[in-house]
């Protein structure tokens, strides 16, 4: 069967196995299966990965999802999102060659890190700066809860409709040093929140856009390091999370709640 009408089908299946989401959920659907091993490899956490050069697939402009909260992902555009990259295609083992080089050379502390941030939530990704008053108020607890139902509607769809595997799960020489997860890997859950919450705080706080940003690109290359996600993975949630604010930014519920947080900022 062609790829363009497996995808579809693919995409159609995803749309009847999609669950709604409540305002409340803040979790995507990674279970944690089983414990993986610590290595004792010494590296700065500062390599980066090339950008990935696959075409985008038209399948994606098919109906996405049921609404989540601010958004009707019924139709929204997510061809922006490029296709997964195929089995053995230069993407796919290049993404192999940067998980075998951080496998050899993360350190205990990273992979700490990485299993520090196993759930994705605001306080999770961006507690320790935050930009809100402490405690943090419950508007701001229910805002970002209700964006994160917007990302897990969105990123789970684009996981059912190509249902790549985890690289652990392709390549036993992988060996994370996270618990491994369930679900599928593409695209990342936890690059496409964190980034999405980074967009938002930048746009809140523009004098640390560059600091929140990073925190994400670090949350994101976490998932790497411990050797749950591939680099396109991450690539991808990226470029999900830019596709879903641009359109975020034109609901005026979320453009009235973005107003609403302003009051929340710490001076």
């Amino acid at each position: 069967m062609p790829k363009s009408k497996f995808l579809k089908l693919a995409v159609v299946s995803a749309l009847f196995a999609l669950p709604r989401f409540s305002n409340a959920q803040s979790q995507v659907e990674e279970l944690f299966l089983n414990g993986g091993a610590s290595f004792s490899y010494s590296a700065p956490q500062s390599q980066l990965y090339p950008a990935p050069s696959y075409e985008t697939d038209a399948a994606l402009t098919l109906k996405a999802a049921p609404s989540a909260h601010y958004l009707d992902l019924d139709g929204l555009d997510l061809t922006d999102v490029p296709a997964a990259p195929e089995d053995g295609s230069y993407e796919d083992k290049n993404d192999f060659e940067v998980l075998f080089d951080w496998q050899k050379k993360r350190t205990p502390e990273q992979c700490a890190a990485a299993r520090a941030e196993m759930e994705h939530s605001f306080k999770i990704f961006f507690g320790k700066i935050s930009p809100f008053k402490a405690p943090e108020p419950a508007e701001v607890t229910t805002f970002f809860k209700n964006v994160s139902a917007d990302s897990v509607a969105a990123h789970r769809f684009i996981k059912d409709a190509y249902k790549r595997q985890r690289p652990f799960l392709r390549d036993t020489r992988i060996k994370p040093c996270v618990f491994k997860v369930g679900g599928y890997a593409y695209p990342s859950g936890h690059a496409t929140i964190s980034r999405l919450f980074a967009l938002i705080l930048g746009d809140l706080v523009p004098s640390r856009k560059k600091e929140f940003l990073t925190r994400a690109d670090e949350a994101a290359l976490n998932r790497v390091i411990a050797g749950v996600h591939h680099p396109t993975d991450i690539e991808a949630g990226k470029i999900l999370a830019d596709v879903l604010y641009k359109n975020l930014k034109e609901e005026p519920e979320f453009s009235s709640d973005m107003k609403t947080l302003k009051r929340f900022l710490s001076k």
